[in-house]
């Protein structure tokens, strides 16, 4: 999603400090930051521990964007020496296609699919999502 791109509302700061907090405190965070900065933040970066990852992973976040009125974004990346695995979660107005919905990997492109994540809250989304990153490196990567 790019810019503001149908999300409804203005950044729940509160919601993203809650997120920031529960995200870092589970055994895959390893830091969080506002971007650009903490004094005009455009999302929440969650940094993942990419040690629990094979050696070619270099750097694992999860870019998280969650509004006033309920919409959000969840954007995750892995970054693969110059190429990126990656895949979005969103809820917000879709012209065409479904309120909340899911941007596939391994580019997260415009193509979309209806999202399976039938969370409402803001911890349920998160731990949604983490629970369907930690199955990725279960199943992709548990036998490196």
């Amino acid at each position: 999603m790019t810019g503001e791109e149908g999300a409804t509302g203005a950044l729940d700061l509160a919601t993203l400090e809650v997120l920031a907090r529960r995200a870092n405190a589970h055994p895959l965070g390893a830091g969080w930051a506002y971007r650009p900065d903490s004094i005009s933040p455009r999302r929440l970066e969650v940094s993942l521990d990419a040690s629990q990852y094979p050696q070619e992973v270099e750097a694992v976040r999860l870019d998280i964007r969650w509004f006033e009125g309920g919409d959000y974004t969840f954007h995750y990346v892995e970054t693969h020496g110059e190429t990126m695995w990656q895949c979005r979660w969103d809820r917000h107005p879709k012209p065409g296609g479904p309120r909340a919905h899911f941007h596939p990997p391994p580019t997260a492109s415009a193509e979309i699919e209806a999202s399976q994540l039938d969370e409402e809250h803001h911890i349920g989304v998160l731990f949604a999502i983490i629970e369907s990153i930690e199955s990725r490196i279960d199943t992709i990567y548990g036998d490196e």
